[in-house]
């Protein structure tokens, strides 16, 4: 099983990024796909997910109206659309796969927010 992030790096306060998280070795389409996120000195948290049932979408309230996640089931990709983004989005960011208790993680993606 692997999911390989890709997409974060430094971008100035207001511009976009977008984050990729490519799945392999698990039915991708059968599993909840979310992105967490964890600063410096902070508990990892939650910052959106897409279920597999329907494609509904969730996302913490200080992303909502700035952050989109997306799946492509044909390419097992799920994805982060950042826009409008703040110092306080600075963080490394994580995909994670999660079907009932079975749960896998990605290596982390860096995006800092940053003049």
């Amino acid at each position: 099983v692997q999911l390989v992030e890709s997409g974060g790096g430094l971008v100035p306060p207001g511009g976009s990024l977008r984050l990729s998280c490519a799945a392999s070795g698990f039915t991708f389409s059968t599993y909840a796909m979310s992105w967490y996120r964890q600063a410096p000195g902070k508990e990892r948290e939650l910052v959106a997910v897409v279920y597999n049932t329907g494609g509904s979408t969730d996302y913490v309230d200080s992303v909502k109206g700035r952050f989109t996640i997306s799946r492509d089931n044909a390419k097992s990709t799920v994805y982060l659309q950042m826009n409008s983004l703040k110092p306080e989005d600075t963080a490394v960011y994580y995909c994670r796969a999660r079907r009932g208790v079975i749960g896998y993680w990605g290596q982390g993606t860096q995006v800092t927010v940053s003049s």
